[in-house]
């Protein structure tokens, strides 16, 4: 089978769509399918940075497309950014080779649309990676106003993805509720979470020193929070926090990745005189377990209007190093749930955004505490979330789809 892969990042980026998008390519390859992908030029949080017009990785045809790079400064620099992205996107699908079946993810929000008509003009099965869920995000964001003319455009153009979907893959049960709720049925949407980074992020103990000895950490209690930086996920209780434990010497606060609200962080610690926070950049994917192991204390963070339209993809990497986590976010939610079905196995609090005192007690609770949590439970209980099991399930719902005819 020809599977045509379509997603604004790709391999060698390490934003979290890039990591799981190559993993699926690379396993639908090992099936002995033939792939391409459409990605973007640009470096996801390093626009200056261009990766090659063509490229062929591990026998994965890759076609990298060029777009604008105004950067994430403002929303109409992201807008016209988004656009060109998908204009050459629509160029390109109209002169690749044929393909069987297309793959799309949602970066930048709705290119699903080119790969759902890419797929109808050519006759090809459609599958809809849902990592997040717009126009819904960016109303709930305030980004876009509801029921405004442009908002009922962008949900007329989901719905059109939605529906010519051989099958939907929602990340966990609150996004195929929300999808569910945009009258698309149930038998074609099908659960399956992210899986955890088995081959590139367990616990490193030479990376861990590593780390903290180039940063000065030795002695030092780090809290840290790791991945992508946008209001989806509120930080400012968490600097809010660092603030409060300021004259603690234990603490340092690490906030690790890009984003649009990053250079926000960074300008709030400059500010704020704050020597007990440090930003750093998305880390390279050989030094991401080190990285990550380096903390004593890992941060998730959910907005509760975005529940169902994101999903805190970066729980899985803390469970496979058998990290303590502080939860910041409501309880109806998927970290809610994961900690409700494992009440025993993880070393974590959790807390409701604005909650400062709260978040600063269970940070110095967690820390007095000691340890990093025991890694046979964490194992057990994160073990749904196998690369193994999920990605074969993926791809066997590919397969089937194409054996359909």
């Amino acid at each position: 089978m020809k599977i045509l892969l379509l997603n604004q990042t790709f391999h060698p980026d390490v934003v979290a769509t890039a990591l799981y998008l190559s993993d699926l390519a690379q396993g639908l390859r090992e099936k002995g399918h033939e792939v391409a992908v459409i990605a973007g030029s640009r470096a996801y949080d390093n626009l200056e940075k261009r990766f090659p017009a063509r490229e062929n990785w591990n026998g994965i045809e890759i076609y990298r497309i060029p777009s604008t790079g105004f950067g994430k400064g403002a929303k109409w620099r992201r807008a016209i950014d988004f656009a060109s992205f998908m204009v050459m996107c629509g160029f390109k699908l109209l002169t690749i080779p044929r393909f069987d079946a297309v793959v799309s993810l949602t970066s930048p929000p709705l290119i699903s649309v080119f790969g759902a008509a890419a797929a109808k003009l050519r006759g090809a099965k459609f599958y809809y990676w849902v990592m997040d869920l717009n126009p819904d995000e960016a109303i709930a964001a305030g980004w876009l106003r509801a029921k405004s003319f442009p908002a009922r455009v962008l949900e007329a153009l989901s719905r059109f993805s939605f529906s010519n979907s051989e099958k939907i893959f929602a990340l966990d049960r609150f996004m195929r509720d929300r999808i569910r709720a945009k009258e698309i049925p149930e038998d074609r949407i099908e659960v399956i979470p992210p899986w955890s980074l088995d081959d590139e992020v367990s616990f490193d103990p030479e990376g861990r020193d590593l780390f903290r000895e180039k940063h000065g950490l030795t002695d030092k209690y780090v809290i840290m929070y790791s991945g992508n930086h946008s209001p989806c996920h509120p930080l400012d209780s968490v600097v809010d926090a660092a603030v409060k434990l300021k004259e603690d010497t234990r603490f340092v606060f690490f906030f690790v990745g890009g984003g649009s609200e990053h250079k926000k962080i960074a300008r709030r610690i400059e500010d704020g005189g704050l020597r007990n926070v440090r930003c750093l950049p998305y880390q390279p994917m050989e030094k991401l377990a080190g990285s990550l192991s380096a903390a004593d204390l890992h941060v998730v963070v959910m907005g509760e209007p975005f529940v169902g339209m994101i999903h805190p993809c970066k729980i899985y990497n803390i469970l496979s190093i058998s990290a303590p986590f502080l939860f910041i976010g409501p309880e109806a939610s998927h970290v809610g749930d994961l900690i409700a079905k494992h009440p025993d196995a993880f070393l974590c609090r959790r807390s409701a955004q604005g909650e400062v005192d709260t978040i600063a007690d269970h940070i110095k609770a967690i820390a007095d505490e000691g340890g990093r949590g025991v890694s046979e439970k964490y194992a057990k209980a994160s073990s749904y979330t196998s690369k193994e099991k999920l990605m074969s399930r993926f791809i066997e719902l590919i397969e089937k789809g194409h054996q359909r005819g």
